[in-house]
């Protein structure tokens, strides 16, 4: 009997565990089902609104419900909230997640973001220098001689021309992320400012279209950001308050009429889109805000959040670290909607690490969004290095090679130069040219080595198979007819004037907040005197 009622119990045991273990997986399921229900209801109270109420309003998670919220007030614990759920911990895979589900939803319903494709042909730049005869020494007897001659005798300066870029011509594609390597002096930042629309049109010949368009047809400026390696910044406003003065002033570009397009399309088809990917696609295409969601985005990606609310400072005010304002530089410029980025030098100050999270950031933006970015780096790690899809060597302000990263190589070993197995590929690249360091890789030991100019790689590089392909594409015209309506930028300013006024306005207000001391000493100086 007792044996019998052991059985009993035993039996009664393991029916209450199949039991429980039936209800603890029918409970999540029940609760994904009243989740689903409650998002498909409120999404439905959504789409009964206008359009132009459609494009602003958003659901987000509550403390136990979704609520509808207008995405122009959020709040700023509403607004970190979101994208910390979207990027849990800055890692790249949460970064790609993200870019990953803004694809698929635009993709889902046919929607696909501007690209722009950047040619150049022929471009040479030239510069002109005073040419210093005798002792170019700044001393006084050397100054009043300099201004005797210039005032009195009538004597003129001589002046040479400089040619930085010779004749360089190529491609640059959406969905590339392109590395610009070369020695300094060789025209790396020139050839990035040239292509950017930042050189003065009166020094530079040649063809620079984008999308087939000359840049002296569109505003260069709004359609493409330069990133310079130089620091500048105002150092009295915090890391924060810089970001998002500057993703006001570059404005949302194409960002408001991509998302319209897409909830037009969403409500034909009847998709409901994730509830935090929605909010974040309508907060960051609202234009004018005092604070965006897209600045807390490249704060959590940067790596700025922990120095968010910390001035910038210079060499006078103690502020953040060097390497923090490098890539707050960086930042600043990829806050906007810009879809083709130049980037001079912008590993400068910082360490592998951080560089190696930066440009796969930049890669991962590029493959994503199809945005066309060329990056100038001096020498960049290998595991940096293998990031890149396409290489542009340059030197002497010529084009050695343009093509796939996997060619080059094969390329200098058609030269007869050969990289060691244990040699970085980008340290390689560098020696190759120079003419202290390029004995070394001499591959052909049948045939004795005479040192390669800039001039022969040039031309090997035209009858290299990569060297065709670039010349037949480009004697090619642009196909006009797959380019996006609103991939260019026509308009100057991406706000009103007025309202550029009362952000200038209330920037300077602040300036003069943080520098009240210098400006109430300043005014009781006047006055009293």
């Amino acid at each position: 009997m007792m044996r019998r009622r052991d059985e009993e119990d035993d039996g009664a045991g393991s029916v209450s565990l199949e039991i429980d273990d039936i209800i603890s997986v029918q409970v999540p399921v029940q609760q994904d089902d009243e989740e689903r229900d409650e998002l498909e209801v409120k999404w439905a109270a959504i789409e009964r609104l206008p359009t132009s109420d459609r494009l602003h309003t958003a659901l987000l998670h509550g403390s136990s419900e979704l609520e509808m919220v207008d995405v122009r007030r959020l709040g700023a614990a509403e607004r970190r909230a979101v994208v910390d759920s979207l990027i849990i911990d800055s890692s790249l895979s949460d970064n790609l997640r993200l870019l990953q589900k803004q694809r698929q939803r635009m993709e889902r319903v046919g929607v696909r973001p501007p690209t722009v494709e950047v040619r150049w042909r022929d471009v040479c730049v030239e510069a002109e220098c005073q040419v210093v005869q005798g002792k170019p020494l700044p001393t006084i007897w050397n100054s009043i001689v300099s201004i005797l001659q210039t005032t009195l005798l009538r004597f003129n300066h001589q002046h040479r021309k400089i040619r930085i870029l010779n004749n360089v011509s190529g491609i640059l594609k959406p969905s590339r992320l392109t590395l610009l390597l070369g020695p300094p002096g060789c025209g790396k930042s020139t050839l990035l400012k040239a292509l950017a629309g930042k050189t003065l049109s009166n020094v530079v010949t040649g063809e620079i279209e984008y999308n087939g368009v000359k840049l002296d047809e569109f505003v260069p400026e709004k359609t493409a950001a330069y990133i310079s390696q130089y620091v500048l910044h105002v150092p009295e406003m915090t890391v924060r308050e810089t970001l998002d003065f500057s993703a006001r002033f570059q404005g949302v570009g194409t960002r408001a009429e991509i998302i319209k397009e897409v909830i037009t399309r969403e409500k034909e088809a009847g998709v409901i889109p994730e509830p935090d990917i929605d909010t974040y696609m309508k907060a960051i295409s609202v234009e004018g805000l005092q604070r965006s969601m897209q600045t807390d985005y490249i704060l959590k990606i940067m790596g700025l959040d922990i120095c968010a609310d910390i001035m910038v400072g210079d060499a006078m005010r103690r502020g953040i670290s060097g390497g923090e304002k490098k890539r707050l530089t960086t930042g600043e410029m990829i806050v906007g909607p810009s879809k083709a980025l130049f980037m001079d030098e912008i590993s400068t100050g910082l360490d592998s690490s951080t560089t190696f999270q930066i440009v796969s950031c930049l890669q991962q933006l590029a493959h994503m969004s199809d945005s066309t970015i060329l990056v100038s780096l001096l020498q960049p790690a290998p595991e940096t290095y293998e990031l890149f899809d396409d290489i542009i060597l340059m030197a002497e302000g010529k084009i050695l090679f343009h093509g796939p990263k996997n060619f080059i190589l094969n390329f200098f070993e058609s030269c007869g130069f050969k990289c060691p197995e244990r040699k970085r590929a980008a340290d390689f690249l560098q020696e190759v040219l120079s003419k202290k360091d390029q004995e070394q890789y001499w591959n052909h030991s049948i045939e004795t080595y005479n040192f390669v100019t800039v001039d022969q790689f040039c031309e090997q590089f035209k009858a290299y198979q990569v060297g065709r392909n670039l010349a037949t594409e480009l004697s090619k015209p642009h196909d006009k007819s797959k380019v996006h309506r609103n991939a260019l930028s026509y308009s100057v300013y991406s706000l009103s004037k007025w309202q550029l006024l009362k952000a200038c306005f209330a920037r300077e207000l602040l300036l003069m907040k943080r520098n009240a001391f210098i400006y109430i000493t300043k005014t009781i100086q006047v006055v009293s005197l």
